[in-house]
């Protein structure tokens, strides 16, 4: 393998969360008075930070959300998490591969570092990913599709942006990746290729990544 890092998405990548989340986000954007279908929200939302959904909100009804919506929105979250989570099929024996051959990775993404914790720890994703390498839109100013949070992950890591991959799932993923000069396969179990037609490659099964990151 030759990257020197894999910097992995969580949500649809490591945690089978996705689906979970943008039901669980339309639900409460439609109870608000702001109708949305879970296509709407994955179209719109997946794979943004949580500032995305106030920003377009505003821009297109001219309406602020409630106060404590980010608050309210991770506490159904979380508890729908704890019913219903489950890794993505075929992920561990992924990390599994990428320990045996010694190959360091770690985890970029847009949510907060409560939400991921909450996820590994009921899927048992926590014991390969130990603080120091999960990275949170949190850490830096811009979320994805801006550059930062990769380049952030990069930096602690001690790692050349071109010498990095990312897994991703989402179109603002696959942008902030190339932003970031990196490669970026797109795994596309819910998003279309054409949808990351930007990416370096794709692949819709985890077993088919370990032969992706040997260049």
């Amino acid at each position: 393998m030759s990257y020197d890092l894999v910097i992995f998405d969580n949500d649809g990548v490591l945690v089978d969360s996705e689906t979970i989340a943008n039901e669980v986000l339309a639900a409460y954007l439609t109870e608000l008075g702001h109708p949305t279908t879970f296509e709407d929200s994955v179209r719109d939302y997946m794979g943004a930070a949580v500032h995305r959904i106030h920003d377009l909100v505003l821009e297109r009804t001219g309406q602020r959300l409630p106060e404590d919506f980010d608050k309210a929105l991770h506490a159904r979250t979380v508890a729908a998490f704890d019913r219903e989570l489950e890794p993505v099929e075929g992920v561990i024996e992924v990390l599994e591969k990428l320990v045996a051959e010694g190959m360091p990775y770690c985890l970029a993404s847009s949510g907060s570092h409560e939400r991921i914790r909450a996820g590994h720890r009921k899927t048992g994703l926590d014991r390969w990913f130990r603080d120091g390498i999960v990275f949170s839109a949190q850490d830096v100013g811009r979320g994805k599709p801006a550059p930062d949070l990769f380049l952030h992950a990069a930096e602690r890591m001690g790692a050349a942006p071109g010498r990095c991959v990312v897994v991703e799932d989402s179109a603002l993923g696959v942008a902030a990746a190339v932003a970031a000069g990196m490669d970026v396969y797109g795994y596309t179990a819910m998003t279309s290729a054409e949808r990351l037609a930007d990416a370096t490659g794709h692949f819709g099964a985890m077993a088919e990544l370990p032969a992706l990151l040997v260049r």
